[in-house]
């Protein structure tokens, strides 16, 4: 099975790569690819406080909107799109260093309160500073190609998914869950749990700054503010619950689920399809608490006593 797992990972990942060179493919298709990788590496990052070091952060929103604000300025500034990109990253993950020694000496519901106004209050200062709309100048306006902007965006989310594989494996991660499931057993046998907090938070920060790097080259036009919505964090938490929280293929199953189904439903379903979404969401969510993932656990158990 582990071996049958990375052959269809090899698979999936050469068909995404040639993508933009078949036939059949045209703008529609790379930009609900490019939402699906955007989606999915949010939710992946979201998932490294929230699932792995049990931090339930409601403001992550606001490294998405850093990451954003820092690449569009510069990279629109005619700073080279490679230094834009990573100063977006750093960018986010300062800030999570800077409110993360008193953000997480909070617990429990009080961290979540706590970083969602944060959060709000990043999302209300940018929109009085900067309240107008980022268009791309004529330059890159003439210039502007999809097949850059999606090969970016999967470049973004097989980092994350990497970095949250690696943490599966490495002691960093491995502390961090056992901070999930238990912080003062965790600090008994010596595992700062602070100190590991603390770098999850930072992490998931700048893999969402990167995240938001690759929305703010992807769009032609968008309004500063909009990167700092609350949107941007429930949809994370949404697509990571979807999926399945603490895990690292949960965030990109949902975030299939979350795109493909969006589509669908806003194309066939115009003046119906939040109230549907929000239906079909709260039925996986009942139906399968541990979310997809959880799903085809039964369905291996089932096979392996079938034998």
């Amino acid at each position: 099975m582990k071996y049958g797992g990375w052959l269809i990972a090899g698979v999936l990942l050469a068909a995404l790569l040639v993508t933009p060179q078949l036939p059949f493919s045209n703008n529609k298709i790379l930009t609900i690819l490019i939402q699906l990788f955007i989606v999915a590496a949010m939710a992946s990052s979201w998932n490294i406080l929230a699932g792995f070091a049990g931090q339930v952060n409601l403001g992550h929103a606001a490294f998405f909107g850093l990451g954003a604000l820092t690449t569009r300025l510069m990279w629109l500034d005619g700073y080279p799109l490679a230094l834009s990109f990573v100063a977006g990253g750093l960018v986010a993950a300062l800030f999570a260093l800077a409110i993360g020694f008193p953000a997480l000496r909070l617990r429990g519901i009080y961290f979540a309160i706590g970083t969602l106004a944060l959060a709000e209050a990043l999302n209300e200062t940018v929109s009085n500073i900067l309240p107008g709309n980022s268009a791309l100048p004529g330059p890159q306006l003439v210039s502007y190609e999809l097949p850059s902007r999606y090969y970016l965006a999967l470049g973004v989310v097989l980092v994350v998914v990497a970095v949250a594989y690696w943490l599966t494996q490495a002691r960093l991660g491995l502390g961090m869950m056992s901070v999930r499931e238990n912080e003062a057993a965790a600090q008994a046998i010596g595992i700062n749990a602070f100190r590991h907090k603390l770098w999850a938070f930072i992490i998931s920060a700048f893999l969402a700054g990167i995240t938001g790097s690759a929305f703010a080259y992807f769009h032609v036009s968008y309004y500063y503010q909009h990167t700092f919505t609350p949107l941007w964090t429930f949809d994370a938490v949404l697509v990571t619950f979807v999926g399945g929280v603490g895990t690292v293929a949960g965030p990109i199953l949902g975030a299939i689920f979350f795109v493909v189904i969006r589509d669908v439903l806003a194309t066939n379903l115009t003046n119906f399809h939040q109230v549907i979404f929000g239906v079909l969401f709260i039925l996986v969510v009942l139906i399968l608490p541990g979310g997809f993932l959880e799903l085809w656990d039964r369905l291996r158990v089932r096979m392996t006593n079938s034998k």
